[in-house]
C-alpha cells in the first residue's frame, strides 16, 4: 500500500480533513461546519475517507491544527500537533513560494502572516473582535436576504460608495441599516462593508508592520469577491487566492506531518480506524495540589483516560493511570 498523510484543522466554525500522498499531492479533501460535535465529526470524516481509500493507502503520519487541536491529537495519537500560524504559511509557501504577506480570515477570527525568503518572519492574530470574520458575513448576508455564496459578488455591481463603521460588529450593523434607511442599495451598501472590514483588519493587525506583494488571500473568507476587492483596493496591488483557500491549515499540517515522520524516521502514533467505533468523553476537575488551582481536563474512551490537560506543571498531562489513584492525591 501506499502511503498518505492526514492533515486535520479543527476550527471553530469549520472541519477540515485533508489527506496527501508522498508526493503533498491531495488525494483526499473534507471541509465541514462545526455544529459543536468535533469528534463525531472527525469520526464519520474518517469512515468516509477509509472507504474511499479502501486497501490502497495507509495512515503514515498524522498532523492536526485549529483551536481544537490538542483533543483531537491525543484522540487520534497525532504525529504533530500546531498552531495554524505554521500551518497556513507551509500550504502557502508551497503552493506560492515567492508569498511575502498571507491574509487570513476566517469564521471566527482573522492572520496575518508576513514571510521572508521563505521563511515566517512576523505574526499577528485577531480573536476578540468578529468584525469581518466569516460569521459575521453570515450574519449579514441573512439579514439582508442574500445568499452567502452571491454576498460578495454584489459588492462588485455598486455603482458608488458608500461608507460603512466597521470598527464593531454593533456599528457596522447599525450603520448598514441607517444607510439602507437613506436609499442606498444592498449593493452599494456590501461593497461600503466590505471595505470598511478591510479597513477593520489593517488597523488591527497590519498597523505598524511591513507588508508588499506577493500577497496570498485565504481562509473562507477567500470566497467572498468584495473582501478580495478590497483588499486589493487596499493594498494597491493583486491579491492571490489559493484554490484550496478554505483548507489550506489542513493541507499545511499534512506537510508538516509526513516532514516530520522523514526526517526523524520514526513510525507514526495514528491509532488506527478503530477510533471511529471508540466512544469519546471529556470532563474536567480542579487540582489542589498547588495554589494555581487548575483545571485539568480529562479525554476517555470508552470509559478509560487516555490523556489530561490543562495543568501549568504536567503533572497530569504525563500521566495516564488510574483514575481513582490519582484523584486521591489531589482532594478532587
Amino acid at each position: 500500500m501506499e502511503n498518505m498523510y492526514l492533515g486535520i484543522d479543527i476550527g471553530s466554525v469549520s472541519i477540515n480533513v485533508i489527506a496527501i500522498d508522498e508526493e503533498n499531492e491531495i488525494i483526499f479533501k473534507s471541509y465541514c461546519r462545526n455544529s459543536g460535535e468535533p469528534v463525531e465529526i472527525v469520526k464519520s470524516v474518517l469512515e468516509e475517507l477509509q472507504e474511499k481509500i479502501k486497501n490502497k493507502y495507509k495512515v503514515n503520519g498524522v498532523g492536526v491544527t485549529g483551536s481544537g487541536r490538542q483533543l483531537i491529537g491525543y484522540i487520534l495519537g497525532a504525529d504533530v500537533v500546531k498552531n495554524e500560524i505554521t500551518a497556513h504559511a507551509t500550504a502557502t509557501i508551497h503552493y506560492q513560494p515567492d508569498v511575502s504577506t498571507i491574509f487570513e480570515i476566517g469564521g471566527q477570527d482573522s492572520k496575518l502572516i508576513i514571510v521572508r525568503d521563505g521563511i515566517v518572519t512576523d505574526f499577528a492574530m485577531n480573536t476578540v473582535c468578529a468584525a469581518g470574520t466569516g460569521s459575521f458575513l453570515d450574519h449579514q448576508a441573512q439579514r439582508l436576504g442574500i445568499e452567502i455564496e452571491e454576498f460578495g459578488k454584489l459588492a462588485l455591481k455598486a455603482e458608488k460608495d458608500v461608507r460603512i463603521a466597521g470598527r464593531c460588529t454593533v456599528f457596522a450593523e447599525s450603520d448598514m441599516i441607517s444607510k439602507q434607511q437613506y436609499g442606498f442599495t444592498k449593493a452599494e451598501i456590501i461593497k461600503g462593508l466590505s471595505e470598511a472590514l478591510v479597513r477593520n483588519y489593517f488597523n488591527n493587525l497590519v498597523r505598524g508592520k511591513k507588508i508588499k506583494p506577493v500577497y496570498v488571500f485565504q481562509g473562507g473568507v477567500a470566497a467572498n469577491a468584495g473582501i478580495k476587492a478590497a483588499l486589493e483596493k487596499e493594498v494597491d496591488d493583486e491579491v492571490i487566492i489559493p484554490g484550496d483557500y478554505n483548507v489550506m491549515g489542513a493541507i499545511g499540517i499534512a506537510m508538516i506531518a509526513r516532514n516530520h515522520i522523514h526526517k526523524n524516521r520514526i513510525e507514526t502514533n495514528f491509532k488506527g480506524f478503530t477510533v471511529t467505533k471508540d466512544s469519546f468523553n471529556t470532563d474536567s476537575f480542579t487540582c489542589n495540589g498547588c495554589p494555581n488551582m487548575c483545571e485539568v481536563i480529562k479525554v476517555k474512551a470508552n470509559g478509560k483516560t487516555i490523556a489530561m490537560t490543562g495543568d501549568r506543571c504536567n503533572k497530569w498531562s504525563n500521566s495516564v493511570q488510574n483514575d481513582d489513584k490519582m484523584l486521591g492525591n489531589t482532594g478532587a
